[in-house]
């Protein structure tokens, strides 16, 4: 396949006519695959045609596909196997799950996987702020999930998660409860949304009564807030949250590489 002839099948009929994309052809064939990922023609977790399969669907050179894959390999949407082929990343992986978005690590630098403990699920209307993250309409549904993750039974994180409605039909406190793994995984298999990358405002606040209360602190003692806005396929946002963290035992860690 020639790069104009895939640039053209990438972009919508009514795009077809705007000047042509001058991007590497990998990037054009990466697009592609993104593409058939979101539609659903490879599940999380299934392994993707080989690279020749692709090479002749596409028409184009192995070097190609597997730059291509390469790529959608360092934004972490397909895991290579060395002697089993490439996998549609999935949230079942727990570590790459949890450890992937959970940044919060012990003090001696061990990796500890949290008891989640899911305080109530509620519906409601997003407010004006929230609702322009989740580049919703204000007042739009949404479901609002408040959890709290505890270490070795001590209560670190207390989160408030907010998820579009119309995505998140039928979510109830008890699924949550009842699900045995990550709440990305549990998103994942339940609701058939991948999260696949974040961005992140990290503020210090000072605990409220209720927060205390839930984080078995005192009153005004410091926190951090993580504010996250959690994005699935084409860059569309799907979940905000806000943590509030206690820092007694616990660091926020962060790999910038």
């Amino acid at each position: 396949m020639t790069s104009e002839a895939m640039n053209a099948m990438s972009r919508p009929h009514s795009a077809r006519a705007a000047a042509p994309s001058f991007q590497p052809l990998y990037l054009q064939l990466k697009g592609l695959l993104v593409g058939s990922l979101e539609a659903g023609e490879w599940r999380p977790g299934e392994a993707i045609p080989a690279e020749t399969e692709l090479a002749s669907r596409f028409r184009v050179s192995q070097g190609t596909v597997r730059k291509a894959i390469a790529a959608l390999a360092a934004d972490n949407l397909v895991v290579r196997r060395q002697g089993k082929g490439t996998f549609v990343a999935t949230h079942t992986e727990e570590k790459m799950s949890m450890f992937r978005f959970l940044r919060l690590r012990r003090n001696d630098g061990r990796d500890e996987y949290p008891a989640s403990r899911v305080i109530d699920v509620k519906r409601a209307k997003a407010p004006s702020d929230i609702a322009r993250r989740l580049e919703l309409k204000p007042g739009s549904a949404v479901v609002v999930l408040r959890r709290v993750l505890e270490y070795t039974g001590e209560p670190v994180l207390l989160d408030e998660i907010v998820l579009p409605g119309a995505l998140f039909r039928g979510l109830t406190k008890a699924k949550v409860d009842a699900y045995r793994g990550s709440m990305y995984s549990f998103f994942e298999t339940q609701f058939g949304v991948r999260m696949l990358k974040a961005q992140e405002q990290i503020t210090a606040v000072a605990a409220d009564t209720a927060s205390a209360s839930l984080l078995k602190v005192r009153s005004g003692e410091p926190l951090l807030a993580v504010e996250r806005v959690t994005y699935t396929y084409g860059g569309r946002p799907v979940e905000w949250r806000r943590g509030l963290c206690t820092t007694r035992r616990h660091f926020y860690a962060n790999d910038l590489g």
